[in-house]
């Protein structure tokens, strides 16, 4: 049998503080994760928003909140490039490059998407049957970090539509399975 070393009295008090510490910042993240999805389900904007796949209740909340007004963009591609999400563009003589993500923006809401979009292609690679196709076809020809900042460029402007419009998300793929 092992002789179990002897732990100081002093480490023994530290380590208990500590420890309550932990457990009281967990308690504190449970009531805050509560509350944001009681704000979720009550914003009429941010439960519409939360049924787009990768977008949960702290990014709908957030969203719903920053964007009062979606009709001040003109499109969708307008306000992924106001969140930072599209390609900078060095064109010149009828030519056109595209360089990195501008990353101009609110880059809380920027991370939150990119967060969204990562999760879904963590999704996609375990079970690809249930991703969306796009996706999946994405995933081949790019790598998982271009492919999940271009997934949170779509899914910028697929939030603008539904913002815009008051509509709710359907995924097309789902629909034509279902038929």
């Amino acid at each position: 049998k092992e002789a179990t070393p002897e732990v100081p009295a002093m480490a023994t008090q530290v380590l208990g503080l500590l420890c309550g510490q932990v457990l009281d910042t967990h308690v504190r993240l449970q009531a805050i994760d509560r509350s944001i999805s009681a704000l979720q389900r009550t914003d009429e904007v941010a439960r519409r928003l939360s049924t787009i796949p990768g977008i949960g209740p702290v990014g709908a909340t957030a969203l719903a909140a920053s964007v009062a007004d979606p009709g001040q963009f003109r499109s969708g591609r307008e306000f992924a490039a106001w969140l930072g999400l599209t390609p900078s563009q060095n064109s010149s003589g009828g030519k056109d490059r595209l360089g990195r993500i501008t990353k101009m923006g609110d880059r809380y809401l920027r991370k939150l998407l990119v967060v969204g979009a990562t999760s879904l292609i963590r999704r996609a690679r375990y079970k690809p049957e249930t991703a969306d196709p796009r996706l999946v076809a994405l995933l081949a020809r790019k790598p998982a970090r271009v492919a999940s900042v271009a997934m949170a460029n779509k899914m910028a402007r697929v939030v603008w539509a539904i913002m815009a419009r008051g509509e709710t998300y359907q995924a097309r793929h789902a629909a034509s399975l279902a038929a």
